[in-house]
């Protein structure tokens, strides 16, 4: 595979402790210590009242993130295409109606039932935003974020246009959770722009490997790093936080990784 090479106009990011890009880029430059914190979220304003009303974790999650990325980059939301990318999606959702499928009364929520397909979150932000352009939602198990950028990247290059990437993980309640461990709500967005203008953060080149992932020197954001899908971002972002070059290893699938290398 040829190095796929763009810029990275906008970064959102939203996990436990990390309330925002703003915030976050002091925990991962080295300026302030990191500590679990519950997750903190904006509200979602820019959608309509009884979409608001419905909207779960995960839509709430994507949005606070993509409109973070947009607003740095000076972008309008309404023209960029989309990539939506999370391992499991809205997982209280999903906890909710299959309990209420294992009950007496297994009438469904058509709340929840809408709610519960992939790409919920891309229908929320179309609504949010007005926007028509294309929008692709995947998952990829624990390879999601590295799915995601791969496939946001080449829709930027070969359409010669920015696309969003909004990749985010929420956690299963017990029992499920037993089965898929997923500790913490993380959401990263990162608009990719195969051109380079002011609002340019970083370049980046992408191309597959067999290298061994790269961990966080953190043991704590080594941790989060670990244990959710979204979160194998961290390795990236420390290095667009510190505005360094460097490279990073990325978990992909089939024994390949994924490697980024980055130029302030």
């Amino acid at each position: 595979m040829s190095a796929l090479s763009l810029y990275v106009d906008g970064i959102g990011l939203f996990g436990p402790g990390l309330p925002g890009w703003a915030q976050a880029r002091t925990v991962l430059d080295g300026s302030s210590a990191f500590a679990i914190e519950a997750i903190k979220l904006p509200a979602a304003e820019a959608l309509p009242p009884a979409e608001r009303r419905r909207a779960g974790l995960a839509i709430k999650l994507s949005m606070a993130i993509g409109f973070e990325a947009v607003r740095a980059a000076d972008a309008d939301p309404a023209l960029l295409p989309t990539v939506f990318s999370s391992t499991g999606g809205d997982c209280e959702n999903c906890h909710n109606l299959l309990e209420t499928l294992a009950s007496n009364d297994r009438s469904v929520s058509p709340t929840r039932f809408h709610n519960s397909v992939h790409n919920a979150p891309a229908g929320y932000w179309s609504i949010a935003t007005g926007c028509m352009a294309p929008s692709t939602s995947l998952c990829a198990y624990d390879a999601t974020f590295a799915a995601g950028l791969l496939e946001a990247s080449m829709q930027a290059v070969t359409s010669g246009k920015p696309c969003l990437l909004l990749a985010f993980d929420t956690a299963y309640p017990e029992p499920l959770n037993a089965l898929r461990p997923i500790p913490h709500a993380l959401g990263v967005a990162l608009l990719l722009n195969p051109r380079e203008t002011a609002a340019a953060q970083a370049k980046i080149a992408l191309q597959l490997c067999r290298a061994a992932p790269t961990t966080m020197a953190d043991t704590q954001l080594e941790s989060l790093r670990h244990s959710v899908p979204a979160a194998r971002s961290l390795p990236l972002l420390e290095l667009l936080a510190r505005r360094s070059s460097g490279r990073v290893v990325i978990e992909y699938i089939d024994a390949l990784e994924l490697a980024i290398e980055v130029a302030p």
